[in-house]
């Protein structure tokens, strides 16, 4: 008999990619879903199964699971400017609906669910453990809420065995969407709204690799949602600070009051989104210097057995050194 076969889903993006060679490394057998094989030779050639499927067509997802053992469903519709909100439902609502429905008629036996802490929102007394209520802030949010309560429900009613993981902020090695931080650190045109003190808390997207696998392998474990996130939350001044140290410039010094930027954030919003254009700031970008952001993830330690495998430091020398590697820096 040959090796047992999982599928990930969202395979061309940042964490898709960085889970199928976490597997792969492992020996784990996989089949990559991708909405196209453009760009997808890196996949190929690291001995990867490659099938077109696509979300918001339910006919494509039969080839994409059968016979796969597990699933590991990452693929999402993140924010984007002029996408309407009907499409955020079809793929982070229905689009895990139909995958599991497609999952179940081909006997797959376990389901991972990629959330997001996103699905609680602005936390009012951080740190948020899985028991936090929901509070989703944005059409985004809500919509991966509606999905992961989609997950729950076939979890939990027995049609398949699964669980919901969480992962906090994203970064690590050649992730693009934090270069634009580094990049304002090292030259000297990072700035702080506010005095810097909100938290931020962050999860190396090679442990959330590592996360998703414990979440595969403990099948004991059914129906339950993991908050996979680092070591711990640090202020945002103390990670800029780590940041410059690394990059070899001085420590951002400058900072602009809340009011004035958070009213600013939304005029911009109004005012370009009926056009379809992307806002110069957002209210969501003041809102990453403003609130906080902390995470209890002792619940997926006691139970999967989740450790980081490093500090804030350590996390923050390799992307460096990633990005010096691809003269990004």
């Amino acid at each position: 008999m040959g090796a047992e076969t999982y599928l990930v889903t969202g395979a061309a993006g940042f964490v898709g990619g960085h889970l199928v060679r976490y597997l792969r490394d492992r020996d784990i057998q996989v089949r990559a879903m991708v909405r196209g094989r453009e760009g997808c030779e890196a996949l190929e050639q690291a001995g990867v199964e490659l099938v077109v499927g696509d979300l918001t067509k339910p006919e494509s997802l039969g080839a994409a699971v059968e016979g796969a053992r597990g699933v590991y469903h990452i693929a999402a519709l993140f924010r984007q400017q002029g996408v309407p909100d009907a499409m955020f439902t079809d793929v982070n609502v229905e689009g895990t609906r139909v995958l599991i429905e497609a999952s179940v008629a081909a006997g797959v036996q376990r389901f991972i669910h990629c959330s997001t802490v996103g699905v609680l929102g602005h936390i009012a007394e951080p740190p948020a453990t899985e028991e936090t209520p929901y509070n989703p802030g944005d059409i985004y949010q809500r919509t991966k809420m509606e999905g992961e309560k989609v997950a729950l429900e076939a979890f939990r009613s027995g049609r398949i065995s699964g669980v919901v993981i969480r992962p906090a902020m994203i970064y690590g090695p050649g992730d693009t969407r934090t270069l634009k931080l580094f990049r304002m650190i090292r030259r000297h045109t990072f700035f702080y709204v506010g005095r810097g003190e909100a938290h931020v808390h962050w999860i190396d997207v090679r442990d959330l690799a590592a996360g998703f696998l414990l979440a595969m392998r403990q099948e004991d474990q059914n129906g339950e949602v993991y908050i996979i996130a680092g070591e711990r939350s640090v202020p945002l001044r103390q990670m800029a600070a780590e940041i410059a140290t690394q990059v070899g410039v001085r420590e951002p010094w400058i900072r602009l009051p809340v009011k004035p930027m958070q009213w600013a954030g939304s005029l911009c919003e109004a005012l370009c989104r009926p056009f379809g254009i992307e806002p110069p700031i957002y209210r969501r970008r003041v809102d990453f210097y403003t609130k906080s952001r902390s995470f209890d993830a002792s619940k997926a330690a006691r139970e999967l057995g989740f450790k980081p495998s490093q500090d804030l430091a350590g996390e923050i020398c390799d992307i460096v050194e990633g990005y010096r590697a691809q003269g990004l820096l």
